[in-house]
């Protein structure tokens, strides 16, 4: 545990990316195969289930400190974050505990769970008592689940690329579904991530490689954000004919892999996602051992995409019943082809994937399988017109996709590059009401905040403040402290952490989606909502209405029929 405390604070404080290469390079060169198998597993974002339930890890670490509940609150506000105010808080000592850290995970920390109150207050009063400050950090992050560090999944894999001599895309290849919720890594696993390779275990070797490969998916291909204005596209893109043009879909992004007579869907945060769409597993079923798409899960109704809002049911539930299934049917609008026979096709180009995945969808008809349609325009300014009917779409914008692109792995430009051609988000102006402190190193600040808009125009008797959103990044540090003035001047009431204050201020808010919903008191759920200004030219008189955030619910048309979007 002592190796890995270290290399977290060594992460922890430091912005260069050279030095965190270092630095895991350095741990993974000596830290035993069972150890280095967590480290990458936490690093990468794997998180265990809930270990403790926070309300009573927070009670038993007041007790341990001794201290009234009053002052155990006012030191978790000032920190901002859980496992840092319990580690300060308790007694210090040294750290004189030598266990590595699969022992401390595999013996000491998953047994935790469950266990009644009574056993916990011992269990945990032994577990930080042999940690130094540093050690008892990240002990309590583990346990919350808050374990984080500014580290890169891409930096683990140059790290292990390094450690190992391979290359770093074939090791990112690996590391799909590591850290997924059901597995639990082991040296076995690490020592397999870096294995050196050979004829029958290395990318692309047909067949062989795919039945090696089980029901991991490939390592997803992630478009870069276009912001170029559409008049220099000419220069910056080339022709359109240079492109494979599609809508950007608004959905969940996943593999459908279908190898020895079984089904995996894999969202792109590589979690396996089958059970919840049965509908999709029933469509795989129907196609080839040896396939893979790559496409975008959406819910379907009479030929049409629907809100995002719908599918967010679909992956909130636990359970299906039969009217949830009846009411949200999804599909997956399928746009790559990745593996085909049981041979890797991402080396080929993009067109030549395009042109199989077609051949594939017309010989596999299913309801629950659509082919993501291409749109052509003999020219980018046109292509710009049409972006403009994404909104009534139910679309995002366009993607951009080279014709003779492979499939990389990650945001990468090395073998080919997709664009994301996004539309501008839906913009309001609204008033800041509510503020709460960050977290992390800004914990000290008021920079979580809740904002309102008027819920009747002007002069309208009883016109009052309704909120709707909540936002935390967007502003500089300079303005973040600015605020953060505003609100502790303007303080009328505590609730805890949060603060209502005298509404003074404007902020122009933007968005990237939109729907109704019975759970806020404005009726409206908005997606991304993020600060894109502070319109301090603006008096909250003139901020905008309930009946502005109305007018951009969608309608009826409310997506693009897959056989009317060429």
């Amino acid at each position: 545990m002592k190796a890995f405390a270290d290399l977290y604070a060594a992460l922890d404080g430091t912005t260069s990316s050279n030095a965190k290469l270092a630095a895991l390079v350095d741990y993974l060169r000596a830290a035993p195969p069972e150890d280095a198998a967590w480290a990458v597993y936490f690093l990468s974002g794997g998180k265990p289930r809930q270990l403790v339930p926070v309300a009573m890890l927070r009670e038993l670490a007041r007790q341990a400190a001794a201290l009234p509940e009053w002052l155990f609150e006012e030191s978790y506000q000032a920190v901002g974050d859980l496992a840092e105010t319990i580690a300060l808080l308790l007694p210090a000592a040294p750290h004189v505990d030598t266990a590595g850290l699969a022992e401390w995970v595999e013996q000491r920390l998953l047994p935790l769970r469950g266990l009644p109150p009574e056993v916990l207050r011992e269990r945990l009063d032994a577990l930080s008592r042999p940690l130094d400050a540093r050690g008892r950090l990240v002990l309590f992050k583990l346990i919350t689940g808050a374990f984080r560090v500014g580290v890169s999944r891409l930096l683990v894999t140059r790290a292990l690329g390094e450690v190992t001599g391979l290359d770093a895309k074939r090791v990112a290849e690996r590391m799909v579904g590591y850290t997924d919720i059901s597995r639990r890594p082991d040296a076995a696993h690490y020592l397999a991530l870096i294995a050196p390779d050979d004829a029958g275990t290395a990318a692309g070797e047909g067949a062989l490689a795919s039945i090696q490969r089980g029901g991991q998916p490939y390592p997803f291909f992630l478009a870069h954000p276009l912001q170029a204005p559409v008049e220099d596209f000419d220069t910056v893109l080339g022709a359109p004919a240079r492109w494979q043009v599609e809508w950007k879909w608004d959905g969940i992004r996943a593999q459908l892999v279908r190898r020895a007579g079984a089904t995996w869907l894999w969202s792109r945060g590589e979690e396996l996602i089958t059970e919840r769409f049965p509908e999709l597993a029933e469509a795989a079923a129907t196609l080839p051992d040896g396939t893979v798409l790559d496409g975008e899960i959406v819910i379907w109704q009479d030929r049409r995409v629907q809100p995002f809002a719908l599918l967010q049911q679909r992956i909130g539930r636990k359970t299906l019943g039969a009217k949830l299934l009846r009411e949200a049917p999804a599909i997956l609008i399928a746009y790559d082809l990745l593996e085909w026979q049981g041979e890797d096709w991402r080396a080929r180009s993009q067109a030549e994937r395009r042109a199989r995945l077609e051949q594939v969808i017309a010989d596999h008809v299913h309801p629950a399988l659509e082919l993501s349609p291409l749109i052509d325009a003999e020219s980018w300014a046109r292509y710009a017109t049409l972006r403009e009917t994404s909104r009534e779409l139910g679309v995002e914008g366009f993607m951009l996709k080279a014709v003779n692109a492979a499939y990389g792995a990650g945001r990468t430009k090395d073998v080919g590059v997709w664009w994301k051609w996004k539309i501008d988000p839906y913009t309001v102006d609204a008033v800041l009401i509510y503020a709460q402190r960050g977290h992390g190193r800004r914990a000290s600040l008021y920079t979580d905040f809740t904002f309102a808009v008027w819920n009747a125009p002007p002069g309208t008797p009883d016109r009052a403040l309704v909120p709707f959103a909540k936002a935390y990044s967007g502003l500089t540090d300079a303005e973040m402290r600015a605020v953060d003035a505003i609100v502790r001047k303007t303080t009328v009431e505590s609730f805890g952490p949060v603060r209502s204050v005298t509404p003074t201020q404007v902020f122009e808010l933007g968005f990237e989606g939109i729907s109704r919903s019975g759970r806020h008191k404005s009726g409206i759920a908005v997606r991304f909502p993020r600060m894109l200004r502070w319109r301090t030219d603006k008096p909250i008189e003139e901020a905008d209405t309930l009946a502005t955030l109305e007018a951009m619910l969608p309608g009826a048309a409310r997506a693009v029929p897959a056989e009317d979007a060429a």
